[in-house]
């Protein structure tokens, strides 16, 4: 999670502290559209997993306990890999 706030940091420079883990990302604007393709390219090599844009949904990638729970833990990362 730590490369993830310094992404978001790094996109946000005048972002104060460190974001909540229940903050919608997209709402408070931390993520926009030119931005998403490179947050779920971090996403994957974090992972090490590729992720199936057909298989998830925006609410995915809402806040980072969502992000953390769908992508970063074992039965999440599992249910978002590509077959192949």
């Amino acid at each position: 999670m730590e490369r993830i706030a310094a992404w978001l940091h790094e996109k946000n420079p005048g972002l104060d502290g460190p974001v909540d883990k229940d903050e919608d990302l997209i709402e408070a604007r931390l993520i926009d559209s030119m931005d998403f393709v490179e947050f779920v390219e971090l996403l994957e090599d974090i992972s090490g997993t590729s992720i199936d844009l057909q298989e998830v949904t925006i609410d995915d990638f809402r806040t980072l306990g969502r992000v953390e729970q769908r992508f970063l833990t074992p039965s999440g990362t599992a249910a978002a890999a590509t077959a192949g």
